[in-house]
């Protein structure tokens, strides 16, 4: 679909910031465009610090849960975690699972099957565990909207400490402890990840083994080889990275580099990441697929394991087979993609009397409809539910787009659901198979109601225009420096002025679908590569003057650095 380019206004107060940050003036428009004024420092965004975390005291229940903990494990009671299969569950149990473990607790792990047993707490599992002699159970990413598990738990006298950062519903469960940024107001940041909230209660439980106001040295050891399981899990979730999220980020991704944890070692290396810097785009698109893996293809619990208690020769083990989990898993992504595909225009289910779409197949994976959600958002740019039927039942995974807030709309349409819950712009849900065809209508009527014309049409947003004389190393190296990038931070993206081109472009690629070309104005020349942009090349050579949305990178090739475009879309003369 053709994209409306959005360009951001050259700011106001762009100058006097030019002058207070001594920064580039293109620099000086994308720190404006995130919020900053030019009236105050921008240190905190350029050079973010530890120091500036926000205590866990400040956390709801926190303090309380830590308490509880610690009183847990100086009785020698068994303590279970219970978390969420994805990389931000995962990961909150890894950092949990080693402060416990440094605090001399008896702690095992439980991650539910992802296809087998769903989200979140499950009655049978629940039994298991107190079978099994668990004293004190607390869930990772988990657990806000367990009511009747949390009550089967205290009958059965066993201890329940929730955190969890996903949407509130009524009732809240009864517990222990609630451990949730968006609890009450007290916490400046209600968008911390589940391996946030879990970073936090582990820092306040080593407060409270402490018996004072800063931890014991040996344990701020281990919480800062926690931040990098922490930066997984933040990135992966895709929650905003700006104030504490981007310092979480930031000190982790330094973190991944040297990290002494041999699951994420392991992983590293079988990413083909070992030896230098470790970006945001790595952890999106490289570790945390390979995490995820575990619990899409198999079980997730191989990933937990991987991340605590693996040692070198089990975490390479381990990482192989997330390796090969994660190709079968992007064989059978790119199998469904084409099936729904087919379906959409088939049926003509993406025309404007239909904002929103609803897709239910037998035999599709449910561990990957997800990702084939996010896939079909892309392309056609409206909110889109994937539905994996098996056994008269459906799992469900859905994605959205801006003004269209997934969680709430599943809400208004609980009468046809089994479950559901999530995030306004991801969610998940059980249906039964006979309630598909009114939950559609139900889901579609309401994107019809909300969704205008307007808000189907995807767009580009852009920060500023730059000329390619201002692409300059220092400024390449300034932009790049502002990452790591994701909601809240979003990457950098200009556009050219008109431009032509300074050679022949061609495309590139095992299969041809990357565009490369270079492009002069006046004197200076920049080269250009836009992945999955080869079926412009035809468009490109029969204009040959243009203009470029694009990010700016730096390429390193045989020790020689230059600065280049990442071409993401084009406007032609008319």
């Amino acid at each position: 679909m053709a994209r409306q380019w959005l360009i951001s206004a050259p700011a106001a107060d762009l100058s006097a910031a030019v002058r207070r940050w001594q920064v580039p003036a293109v620099v000086a428009q994308l720190l404006l465009n995130r919020g900053l004024s030019a009236d105050q420092p921008a240190g905190a965004f350029l050079t973010p610090q530890l120091k500036d975390l926000y205590p866990p005291g400040r956390l709801s229940a926190a303090t309380e849960a830590a308490a509880r903990i610690v009183e847990a494990i100086r009785s020698q009671s068994k303590i279970v975690l219970y978390g969420d299969y994805d990389v931000d569950g995962t990961t909150g149990v890894a950092i949990l699972w080693h402060a416990l473990n440094r605090a001399g607790a008896t702690v095992e792990f439980y991650v539910p099957h992802r296809i087998e047993e769903g989200y979140g707490l499950n009655p049978d599992a629940v039994r298991r565990l107190i079978q099994d002699g668990a004293r004190m159970i607390i869930t990772v990413d988990c657990g806000i909207t367990a009511v009747e598990e949390a009550e089967a738990l205290a009958e059965a006298g066993v201890h329940l400490i929730i955190t969890d950062h996903h949407a509130l519903h009524d009732p809240i469960p009864r517990a222990d402890a609630i451990v949730h940024p968006g609890l009450d107001d007290g916490y400046p940041n209600p968008d911390l990840s589940g391996a946030g909230v879990a970073l936090k209660l582990a820092w306040a439980i080593g407060l409270e083994i402490a018996g004072a106001d800063r931890v014991g040295p040996d344990f701020r050891n281990l919480l800062v080889e926690m931040l990098p399981l922490a930066a997984l899990g933040t990135i992966a979730d895709v929650v905003p990275l700006s104030g504490e999220n981007r310092i979480i980020a930031r000190h982790g991704l330094e973190g991944l580099v040297t990290t002494p944890l041999p699951g994420l070692r392991a992983l590293i290396e079988s990413a083909g990441l070992g030896g230098g810097k470790i970006s945001g785009y790595d952890v999106g698109f490289k570790l945390a697929p390979r995490i995820n893996a575990a619990g899409r293809m198999g079980h997730a619990r191989l990933a937990v394991e991987l991340l605590t208690r693996a040692d070198q020769d089990r975490a390479r083990e381990i990482a192989f087979y997330l390796e090969e989990h994660n190709r079968s898993r992007q064989a059978t992504e790119r199998q469904i993609t084409r099936q729904a595909v087919e379906m959409i225009e088939r049926d003509h289910l993406a025309g404007d009397a239909r904002r929103a779409i609803v897709l239910a197949s037998e035999g599709w994976h449910a561990g990957v409809i997800g990702i084939v959600a996010a896939r079909i958002v892309d392309r056609f740019h409206r909110p889109t539910i994937m539905i994996a039927l098996a056994d008269g039942r459906g799992q469900g995974s859905g994605r959205s787009i801006q003004h269209f807030d997934l969680s709430a709309v599943l809400a208004s349409c609980s009468e046809h659901l089994l479950s559901y819950g999530g995030h306004a712009m991801a969610a998940g849900m059980r249906i039964a198979e006979d309630r598909i065809e009114s939950f559609t209508e139900a889901f579609v009527r309401i994107a019809n109601n909300r969704l205008t014309g307007e808000d189907l049409i995807p767009k580009l947003r852009i920060d500023a225009v730059v000329a390619l004389d201002e692409l300059t190393m220092p400024t390449a190296e300034a932009i790049v420096g502002l990452g790591p990038f994701g909601i809240g931070n979003p990457r950098p993206r200009l556009a050219s002025d008109w431009i032509e081109l300074a050679d022949e472009p061609r495309c590139v690629g095992q299969h041809g679908q990357h565009l490369q070309a270079s492009f002069r104005q006046h004197d200076v020349c920049v080269k250009g590569i836009g992945f999955g942009l080869g079926a412009l090349l035809q468009d490109l050579k029969q204009h040959r003057r243009c203009r470029v949305a694009f990010e700016p990178l730096i390429n390193e090739f045989n020790d020689r650095r230059t600065v280049e475009m990442q071409m993401i879309d084009f406007k032609f003369p008319s």
